[in-house]
């Protein structure tokens, strides 16, 4: 399904790795030009509210303890990663990714230190852990939640509460209320969680019957460059609960795709922008080679669930997003120039899902077009990542998602890196280092908020 079979005319693949590189170029122009219009924005005070724009961030090139293990890895799975992902074994190869991934992160994480890059991410007055102490009684908080939404009044919630559904909060205060308080055990929470989204693409991939896709991708999504908001944001939360949710519709059995359904059903509450998910859950369910209603079912009736459960406690899910379109404008969405983040969004969506995914989405575009209707376009390594990415498309155009989409379009991101299987098989080591080389950069160059 990929383009690594051989070639035998050597003009026209020098012709799509030449095409690639223009791919490459035009990404580091649009960087770049939104980088330099950001500045002269901020220059003239216009507000952004960004400092290093496009991306939310601080300018402050620095190293710190995760810095040699985030290179080691790196050096690691670019070298190595291919290689084992086309050898070891299923059982063996889904943990080393994951350990390998997990490590990732945190390494990426750990460059500012653990207490900036962990334990205080979700501490300040806008974060979920500010809010955590208001709540005395979840029944009396998922009741009233809708009433604390809108800002400027007594009893408003933080900004991250406020602009999201309560399950988001839910899940922070039963953290604490397990004796894990703080914000090193609620960013660990995310990381450990956000970790596991890689692994849940690739079980995806291989239950949708395509286990060579998800071996070739395997190593760019453990280098995934969004690993440097997943460490530690509860976007990178939301991402994994995601991801595990679709992978346990793949894979199902009824009893699996209920859980799956519970999952994604959750994840509706987790961020009202997850709903756009629900396309690829529809994909997930068309892809699969057998008992695809059985699956739709058990998914539909593990959502309507969480559902019913959420209504019959007080919180009525189009209310709440009604009121937090409200509370968005009270923010400094107002001032954001819709004018500006409608592309410029677009190049955070290249530093955070990497550079390699735009070329790679060019290819299996171009083999969808020529190889039309034969089996490698039923893949889901063509599918998912396009459904991904029109997901992220209808948020930018929606105006919702006016910077900041670095973490938050961290859920869809994920899905677009299936397409990297579409790379020929003898450049994957050269697209892993750009990869790997891109998460560094921001890492180390700026200071992020997430």
């Amino acid at each position: 399904m990929t383009d690594t079979e051989p070639v035998t005319d050597v003009a026209a693949r020098r012709q799509r790795s030449g095409a690639d590189l223009v791919v490459l170029a035009a990404q580091a122009v649009l960087i770049a030009v939104a980088a330099t219009v950001g500045a002269d924005l901020n220059h003239r005070r216009v507000p952004i509210h960004a400092d290093a724009a496009p991306l939310f961030a601080t300018w402050l090139p620095h190293i710190g303890p995760g810095t040699p293990l985030a290179i080691a890895v790196a050096v690691l799975v670019v070298y190595r990663g291919p290689a084992w992902a086309a050898r070891l074994t299923w059982p063996r190869l889904m943990t080393g990714a994951y350990l390998t991934g997990l490590v990732w992160t945190l390494s990426l994480a750990l460059v500012d230190g653990w207490s900036r890059g962990l334990a205080t991410r979700l501490t300040p007055q806008a974060e979920y852990l500010h809010d955590v102490p208001k709540v005395t009684s979840i029944p009396a908080m998922l009741a009233g939640f809708t009433s604390h939404i809108i800002d400027f009044r007594p009893l408003s919630w933080a900004t991250h509460v406020a602009g999201h559904p309560p399950g988001a909060l839910l899940v922070f205060v039963v953290l604490e209320r397990t004796g894990l308080r703080g914000g090193g055990p609620a960013a660990l929470l995310c990381v450990l969680v956000g970790a596991a989204a890689p692994i849940a693409v690739a079980v995806t991939l291989r239950a949708l019957r395509d286990e060579t896709a998800a071996r070739a991708a395997l190593p760019f999504l453990v280098l995934f460059p969004g690993a440097v908001w997943v460490g530690a944001s509860a976007d990178g939360l939301f991402t994994g609960v995601l991801a595990a949710g679709l992978a346990l519709l793949a894979v199902g059995g009824w009893r699996l795709a209920t859980v799956g359904g519970l999952l994604l059903g959750f994840s509706l509450y987790l961020s009202y922008g997850l709903v756009l998910a629900g396309p690829l859950a529809l994909a997930v369910v068309a892809i699969k080679p057998r008992a695809r209603w059985a699956t739709a079912a058990a998914g539909a009736a593990g959502a309507a669930a969480v559902v019913v459960a959420f209504t019959a406690a007080g919180f009525w899910w189009p209310t709440g997003y009604h009121l937090v379109v409200a509370r968005y404008y009270q923010g400094w969405a107002a001032d954001r120039p819709y004018g500006y983040w409608v592309w410029a969004d677009l190049a955070c969506l290249i530093l955070s899902a990497g550079p390699a995914v735009v070329p790679a989405l060019r290819r299996a575009a171009a083999a969808a077009v020529h190889r039309w209707p034969s089996p490698a376009t039923r893949s889901p390594a063509l599918w998912l990542p396009a459904l991904a990415l029109l997901a992220i498309l209808a948020a930018d155009l929606s105006g919702l998602s006016k910077a900041e989409v670095e973490r938050i379009w961290l859920p869809y991101e994920i899905w677009l890196i299936p397409a990297t299987a579409w790379l020929p098989a003898v450049h994957h080591r050269r697209w892993l280092a750009v990869q790997a080389l891109t998460a560094l950069a921001v890492n180390h160059l700026l200071l992020t908020n997430w």
